[in-house]
């Protein structure tokens, strides 16, 4: 058990919730996570800080955690890294999620040839959440490889949980500047925005306020963790408060290096109030996503 996992339930028991939904959390096939695991913990160039992994669990075990945490849904969020890795990741968690009942299906692509064909037979077959990692995939959202499966998964209205903020270390694509030119050509996307932007807080908050389909996740921001090195804004509070019905919880489960009531805290820290908590925590994400 890590500091606080007691406290969780006592969190939104107090404000009146059900419970918890958890729009970011990695479950993967075990030698996948098993290298993530590695790569944090020899603080990779894409880490670059010692990262301790609080939940390291074997997957029932992580399970049994997040339920005894109260989250009554979560996601399964996966990313590839190279071309011909998509389809795989995708095929393990549409296994996951038909075994496992509160989990969102949860699916991925790369920019290459077949991502249009395999976005659509997901999006026919019922996923409720893509993930894209621009930072660890290395690849321009707006790649044109990507124009359809941007088209279908925009039309679809299915969201994407994007990593596309330069935090922890910047990428080659990562920034606001190639989501700006993504959201130009696509609209209507149902983009959720990994990390608030971090560190590029104010400019992904500018797109959310330009776009009604942009919303922001708010993994591992506002914790100590972060707040050392990616401040947000105290001046930006205002629109966090304002954009409150388009903020969703999220965690990184199980890959924190802190125990998960410290993330929940962390938004009281904040200030905005229960109705704000409330929304953030449970209603927005179940709204989202039919919960």
């Amino acid at each position: 058990m890590a500091d606080g996992d007691e406290r969780v339930s006592a969190f939104w028991r107090g404000l009146g919730l059900p419970g918890l939904i958890d729009v970011h959390t990695h479950f993967m096939p075990a030698r996948v996570m098993a290298k993530v695991w590695a790569y944090f913990d020899a603080a990779g160039p894409l880490v670059g800080r010692r990262w301790p992994i609080e939940y390291r669990l074997e997957e029932d075990e992580r399970l049994e955690v997040l339920r005894g945490f109260g989250v009554r849904a979560f996601t399964s969020m996966i990313y590839p890294h190279k071309p011909g890795m998509a389809q795989w990741l995708n095929g393990w968690a549409a296994d996951f999620a038909a075994r496992t009942t509160d989990c969102l299906r949860t699916a991925t692509f790369f920019p290459e040839e077949a991502a249009a064909a395999y976005v659509r037979a997901e999006l026919a077959d019922g996923v409720r959440i893509f993930k894209a990692h621009v930072q660890v995939g290395a690849y321009d959202p707006a790649d044109a490889l990507l124009d359809p499966v941007w088209g279908a998964v925009a039309e679809a209205g299915v969201p994407v949980v994007v990593h596309c903020g330069s935090g922890p270390v910047p990428g080659k694509h990562t920034g606001p500047e190639p989501i700006a030119r993504l959201l130009a050509r696509h609209p209507r996307l149902r983009l959720i925005i990994a990390h608030m932007g971090m560190p590029e807080y104010a400019d992904f908050l500018d797109l959310a306020q330009r776009y009604p389909g942009v919303h922001l996740d708010t993994t591992m921001a506002f914790t100590d963790f972060s707040e050392r090195d990616a401040p947000f804004p105290r001046a930006e509070r205002g629109r966090l408060a304002d954009l409150g019905d388009r903020v969703l919880f999220g965690s990184d489960f199980p890959n924190i290096p802190y125990g998960y009531a410290h993330a929940l805290e962390a938004l009281t820290r904040l200030e905005m109030g229960e109705e704000w908590l409330r929304g953030v925590c449970y209603g927005n994400a179940a709204r989202l996503f039919g919960v």
